[in-house]
């Protein structure tokens, strides 16, 4: 479930697949697949494929994976730390990666922000390739800022559409319908903060 994950002029990071840890979650439920599938409006045979590490789901799968087992998307890859942990250390922070980065249309998320302990704020570092996205909207309870440390994305807030470069910011609540897409040839490099922590 953990490998190292080498982002070109970045230390190498644990990557975790989300299969087994959505597998477990949904078993203590007492869910079926087929009944998982159902409430989170996605594909069972993508399910099933994720479970067993044949798939990566995107971020909007993941994000109505989530919902449907009660938890912040989060849950699905981070593991509960030690409470008394401060800092995360470069190469030590859970990561994970979405889509299909091996095509180029994926994302890399690097957690900031432990989940699991009742915590206001979920903050990521995103790695969007050229492509990659949320692949869909989403609308989720809570607010969303982000700046933009490389690269360019296109982000869509109700319909209205923004293309951001390095250095420029945003904020919105995140029940305004929103997605995002890397338009560019770069991959782009995003610090997006969550609160609460739905994502």
């Amino acid at each position: 479930m953990v490998a190292a994950v080498k982002k070109k002029g970045h230390v190498d990071t644990p990557e975790i697949r989300v299969g087994l840890k959505m597998k477990h979650t949904r078993l203590l439920r007492g869910l079926t697949l087929k009944e998982l599938a159902e409430l989170a409006e996605c594909s069972e045979s993508l399910l099933s494929r994720v479970e067993n590490g044949n798939a990566n789901p995107s971020i909007k799968t993941m994000h109505r994976v989530a919902l449907a087992l009660g938890m912040p998307v989060s849950g699905l890859f981070q593991e509960n730390g030690d409470v008394s942990d401060v800092v995360l250390r470069q190469g030590e922070r859970p990561t994970v990666i979405t889509d299909q980065v091996r095509r180029g249309k994926g994302t890399t998320l690097e957690a900031l922000i432990p989940s699991g302990r009742g915590n206001l704020l979920s903050g990521y570092i995103n790695d969007i390739e050229p492509g990659g996205g949320s692949h869909g909207v989403i609308q989720h309870e809570g607010e969303e800022f982000g700046y933009v440390l490389d690269g360019e994305i296109e982000l869509t807030v109700d319909g209205r559409k923004y293309q951001l470069r390095p250095g420029d910011s945003f904020y919105f609540r995140s029940e305004r319908p929103h997605t995002y897409v890397n338009n560019r040839k770069k991959t782009a490099r995003v610090l997006w903060v969550n609160t609460p922590p739905s994502f």
